[in-house]
């Protein structure tokens, strides 16, 4: 009898025991006996969702200016980073690239100087400034070696373009206007040709063609280029876009101007040996074609864009291109340059890039 109380009371205290120890039993380090899904090690999580990729269509020219930026930011994988997908068209001149933007066959279009007054007239809104252009000029052909001899000759250029712009800046020095000249509306390339034939005097025209009429055209002389005006003028290039989609799909516009920025940046830092490359790939011509259009512009970075529109630098190159166009009769009145010039656009790109928080 003593043995069996003995023994009872012995099972009683190794069930107490087993209870108080279930209360300080540490958890299992192994999720799968929680019942919890194992984390990857291979994975990390971002707070950042991805970026919903996009294709977009743009509009550029046959010229190391026009693509000098886009193309860098494509081919540098900016583009891809921000989910972008380049479908790119060529165009002859910025007037025809606004009137495709319009029909909808492109989303984004490059534009020279001349194209800006569009912009003014609300047929268009800027995204993004791209550079200040040196590449436009005015040749003579063998007879015609100044400015001055330009009166009553036979002169081709390019309606609503930077080629008519120069013209008239380069008239306008010497006292002469449009009234004293022939004036023939041509396309870029039968301007070339009716240089190279004789069948105009002179001509008004822009980088490529213009080094191709230097180079072809016996005794041609270039007898004035922006630069030439720098004091009182300036050449802009801009990449643009439709007013109505700037407002609605802002995110598109802001994510391509971030890539832009990037490729600027890139360009801009003496690599212009890639770019040239890129750009005779995608052209079709001979490497020093493209490499020798390098000097056609001041060619901003992304960075300098952002903080010249932060100090109102960008804001004053608008400004006074504006007031060319209305000295020279292109534009009817004053327009505030906020209304045709995203800078909202260019400076949300720039904070994600430049900002304080980007710099954290």
């Amino acid at each position: 009898m003593k043995k069996l109380l003995a023994l009872a009371l012995a099972l009683v205290m190794v069930f107490a025991l087993a209870a108080c120890g279930s209360d300080t039993t540490e958890p299992s380090a192994d999720p799968a006996a929680s019942g919890s899904p194992a984390a990857d090690p291979g994975t990390t999580e971002s707070n950042e969702p991805a970026a919903e990729p996009i294709t977009i269509k743009v509009g550029y020219m046959n010229n190391y200016g026009s693509l000098w930026s886009v193309l860098t930011a494509d081919q540098m994988g900016y583009m891809e980073e921000m989910g972008i997908t380049l479908e790119l068209s060529s165009f002859a001149d910025g007037p025809t690239i606004i009137s495709a933007m319009e029909s909808g066959s492109i989303d984004i279009g490059y534009i020279g100087d001349g194209a800006h007054k569009l912009c003014a007239a609300g047929n268009a809104e800027i995204i993004a400034l791209s550079h200040i252009s040196n590449g436009d000029a005015v040749i003579g052909g063998p007879n015609v070696t100044t400015l001055e001899d330009l009166a009553g000759k036979t002169v081709a250029y390019a309606a609503g373009t930077s080629s008519e712009v120069i013209l008239t800046n380069a008239l306008n020095s010497v006292g002469l206007t449009m009234d004293d000249i022939t004036a023939m509306n041509m396309d870029p390339s039968a301007i070339v040709t009716a240089m190279l034939t004789g069948d105009v005097d002179a001509c008004a025209l822009w980088s490529p063609e213009s080094l191709t009429v230097l180079e072809q055209v016996e005794g041609a002389t270039k007898l004035a280029d922006n630069m030439t005006f720098s004091d009182t003028s300036i050449s802009l290039a801009s990449w643009i876009a439709m007013p109505d989609r700037v407002e609605s799909e802002r995110d598109m516009f802001v994510r391509f101007v971030t890539a832009l920025f990037k490729g600027m940046d890139y360009s801009a830092d003496e690599h212009y040996d890639e770019v040239a490359e890129w750009v005779a790939d995608l052209l079709a011509i001979d490497y020093e074609s493209a490499y020798n259009q390098r000097g056609d512009a001041e060619w901003l970075s992304g960075k300098e864009v952002y903080d010249g529109i932060a100090d109102g630098t960008v804001a004053g190159y608008y400004e006074l291109q504006q007031e060319l166009m209305i000295s020279s009769g292109n534009l009817e009145s004053e327009v505030p340059v906020e209304d045709y010039v995203a800078f909202d656009i260019m400076t949300e790109a720039g904070d994600a890039l430049y900002g304080e928080a980007a710099a954290e």
